[in-house]
């Protein structure tokens, strides 16, 4: 199990088209903050059916969208 699993997979059941989630809920999710990990990690969100949009580092946001 990877170690962004968990919210791959609470994306992969809360989203339909579009989600914005900011970097506390993210938190709040894995249990620990996202780093630069994260970037290499986003590929693996392609095999649930979505992808990383933009990522605000001014609003410490990140988007998930349905890939189409």
């Amino acid at each position: 199990m990877g170690k962004y699993n968990e919210l791959w997979n609470y994306i992969k059941e809360n989203c339909n088209e579009k989600l914005v989630l900011s970097f506390d809920d993210i938190q709040n999710i894995l249990s620990f903050p996202i780093d630069h990990a994260f970037l290499n990690a986003k590929k693996e969100l392609v095999d649930y059916g979505y992808e990383v949009g933009k990522i605000s580092m001014k609003n410490k946001t990140v988007e998930f969208n349905k890939k189409i």
